[in-house]
């Protein structure tokens, strides 16, 4: 059984990873840009799709930008 390893342990440190993710997307070219939302008690990420931003959770957010990240450092 293979055990996978969390780089974030709480919530600051995956909105953390994610902003991180984003960046390491925008700078790979995988995205054109983000724009996190702060708000009190939770951060919104918004990534384009096309024409369209959407706005995710940290999670969903996470999960979409870890995907594109590491497939374009899977073929490099």
């Amino acid at each position: 059984m293979i055990m996978s390893t969390h780089l974030f342990h709480d919530e600051q440190s995956l909105l953390e990873k994610t902003e991180e993710l984003g960046r390491q997307a925008v700078n790979l070219k995988l995205i054109p840009s983000f724009v996190i939302h702060y708000y009190a008690d939770s951060w919104e990420f918004c990534i384009p799709d096309g024409n369209i931003s959407n706005c995710l959770t940290a999670p969903e957010a996470y999960l979409k930008l870890k995907k594109l990240v590491d497939s374009a450092m899977s073929t490099v």
